[in-house]
């Protein structure tokens, strides 16, 4: 795959952006082109790089290096540095709404050139959304982030040999009105002290930390609480995930694997979902059974939100890059200069030149 050197800037401003952009470094290095890391804001941790990993520390050196193309796992990108805006998602649309009512997934603000979609699913609106602004371009390729996942090389620091006991992993969204993790904590310390199942805990890094506490003191050996960064391995070595609203239950999903829910309103029938305390048990036994209807129902709605798992979608991503680099902007309407957004972003970097 030829590209005469192209420059990638990897633009982030959370640390699970590592996780999400690394696939595409490493496709991008495969083509023999030149990647580099931008840190926005006191979020994201520079010691999460890694000793390989090109960081540029500032605007300055951003428009000195001057990237083809700028990839951004976040909501916004300045529009004052160089190359085509492109964006690769920190998520799946969970269908959280934002203050202005609308889904988030969808807010077009105004900074990207191409999004890369995941799936039928976000393809079809963001192509709505196109055709309404003409300001962007959209090329379906799926979620670069997953790649690994859909490898079979992945390394699984989380399987113990001989422990041939389901595996369960349970997961909890950030937002105290939509986590569950307080709410069934007592259920879990019980269950996980029956022995009958091996229990992974990992939740989102914004969680309360009085909430983190709790559970890191249930560990036990049957329970494990972890921290990390890159949840790819955790949800290939389990078999069932509990789980709220958090959309990481998506990601768990196309391994064509069950989720419990607890009090998850979205009505899915490629949940289990239960409302009472006392069904959380029941339910995770009913998902280990792995019922033919509710399998068929998962496949369906794994086809619909994103039916590459090849883990390719990485590579994917760069031709549709190359596409746009090679054809260019001119052919798209100018987007609005949105001059209090970006005053916002030149304030947070403390950038103010032209």
């Amino acid at each position: 795959m030829g590209s005469n050197n192209k420059r990638y800037l990897l633009y982030i401003a959370q640390n699970y952006s590592y996780a999400i952009l690394r696939p595409l470094q490493q496709a991008i290095r495969a083509r023999g082109d030149e990647v580099c890391w931008f840190l926005e804001g006191n979020e994201v941790d520079p010691l999460f790089l890694k000793p390989t990993e090109k960081h540029l520390l500032s605007i300055e050196e951003v428009k000195a290096w001057q990237p083809d193309a700028v990839l951004v796992p976040g909501n916004v990108v300045p529009n004052f540095i160089p190359g085509i805006k492109v964006g690769v998602f920190h998520g799946f649309n969970a269908g959280k709404m934002n203050h202005k009512g609308r889904e988030d997934h969808f807010e077009i603000r105004d900074c990207f050139d191409l999004y890369c979609t995941q799936g039928p699913a976000t393809t079809q609106p963001f192509l709505r959304l196109a055709e309404k602004f003409g300001t962007f371009k959209v090329v379906e390729t799926g979620w670069p982030t997953l790649d690994p996942m859909f490898r079979r090389d992945l390394e699984n620091p989380y399987r113990i040999d001989g422990d041939t006991r389901p595996v369960i992993l349970f997961c909890s969204t950030f937002s105290r009105s939509l986590s569950c993790a307080s709410i069934i904590y007592e259920q879990i310390k019980v269950m996980s002290k029956q022995g009958n199942w091996r229990w992974l805990v990992q939740f989102h890094p914004k969680m309360s930390q009085d909430i983190v506490d709790k559970y890191k003191a249930l560990e036990n050996e049957n329970l494990k609480f972890v921290e990390t960064d890159n949840v790819l391995p955790l949800l290939k070595a389990a078999d069932v995930m509990l789980c709220d609203t958090s959309s990481i239950l998506i990601m768990f999903l196309l391994l064509g694997k069950p989720v419990v829910t607890f009090k998850n309103h979205t009505n899915s029938s490629h949940l289990v979902n239960v409302e009472q305390l006392g069904a959380i048990q029941p339910a995770l036994e009913q998902a280990l059974s792995r019922p033919s209807e509710l399998m068929a129902k998962i496949g369906d709605y794994c086809d619909d939100i994103h039916p590459c798992r090849d883990g390719h979608s990485s590579e994917r991503v760069l031709l549709a890059v190359d596409d746009l680099i090679e054809s260019g902007i001119s052919g798209l309407v100018s987007k609005p200069m949105n001059l209090l957004r970006h005053f916002k972003m030149r304030r947070k970097l403390g950038y103010w030149k032209v």
